[in-house]
């Protein structure tokens, strides 16, 4: 009877330890944004993602390519390209409306020196049933506007037009649409601030929002309160950090934003994926392996 209630009694025990570890959160995996490596993917977009993927991203959001389309493929088979290599293509970003440098802006030399030339870039306010059409071609959960005008009211309102539209156009093929910010969202035209109508005026159901945590601390934001304010409104995020200026992106965890707090309110967010981005870094592999080490080895997100 004795060895019977200590086999019980140990029975309870690990029961209950193992209830506490299935309750507990299992690291996320942890995903790339594509345009990190822009300069480089077009001149080999296989071994780019198998250096990507030996590494050990798991998830991918792709963006534009200099070859047009895909980085040169259609969707299906860069989809197939994702898959054979252990990843999972999630995403993929578009723009708003034609494509135009920011004022002061000159676009980034390629490794002979030159300005980079891109390929013709689609649109939501030209292309939009192409790229919904396209986006479902691929199978791929979610398609995000990368960015559109905001810097007059009526931009603003042609842009919460084009967003609900496509949004609409994503629900019907079975496609989350979301929209991705900079900073410039958060700085005031007309006395308004253009995030903020943004999230007010589209449909909070076809219209999620991917939040760059970087972009949106250097708009003066912060994360966490912007998700208790919209609960759920966030299924997905860029990770990538600032250094205390505010001006140069670095790895994620050599930098200056508290990625701790901010993953501890994920569930407020309603994250469900979230991609590591560096803008044009001057070593994009070294880059992404130390943003990955932190993620994995000292957040455990």
């Amino acid at each position: 009877m004795q060895s019977t209630g200590i086999l019980v009694l140990g029975g309870m025990a690990l029961s209950t330890k193992a209830s506490s570890i299935f309750k507990s959160k299992a690291p996320h995996a942890v995903g790339l944004q594509l345009f990190t490596v822009f300069g480089i993917i077009d001149d080999d977009v296989k071994g780019t993602l198998t250096k990507i993927a030996a590494i050990g991203y798991k998830e991918m959001e792709s963006a534009f390519s200099k070859k047009g389309g895909y980085y040169g493929m259609k969707p299906k088979e860069f989809k197939a390209m994702v898959n054979d290599l252990g990843m999972s293509w999630k995403s993929h970003h578009v723009l708003g409306a034609p494509f135009k440098l920011p004022k002061g802006y000159k676009m980034p030399v390629g490794a002979d020196g030159k300005p980079m030339v891109l390929g013709k870039m689609l649109n939501l306010k030209e292309n939009m049933q192409q790229l919904v059409d396209e986006a479902a071609e691929g199978g791929i959960q979610y398609l995000v506007c990368a960015n559109a005008p905001t810097g007059t009211l009526d931009e603003i309102k042609s842009t919460v037009d084009i967003l609900n539209q496509t949004g609409e156009a994503t629900k019907k093929v079975g496609i989350q649409f979301a929209y991705h910010n900079h900073d410039m969202e958060f700085h005031e035209v007309e006395s308004k601030i253009p995030y903020q109508l943004l999230l007010a005026d589209t449909d909070h159901n076809n219209v999620k929002m991917e939040l760059d945590l970087a972009w949106a601390t250097k708009g003066g934001q912060d994360p966490v309160e912007l998700f208790k304010q919209n609960p759920g409104r966030f299924p997905l995020w860029h990770v990538k950090d600032l250094d205390a200026t505010h001006n140069d992106i670095l790895p994620v965890g050599s930098g200056t934003i508290d990625f701790k707090r901010i993953f501890e309110n994920r569930s407020i967010a309603g994250m469900k994926h979230f991609f590591v981005e560096h803008d044009m870094p001057k070593d994009a592999f070294a880059s992404i392996e130390s943003s990955y080490k932190y993620i994995t080895q000292t957040l455990k997100a």
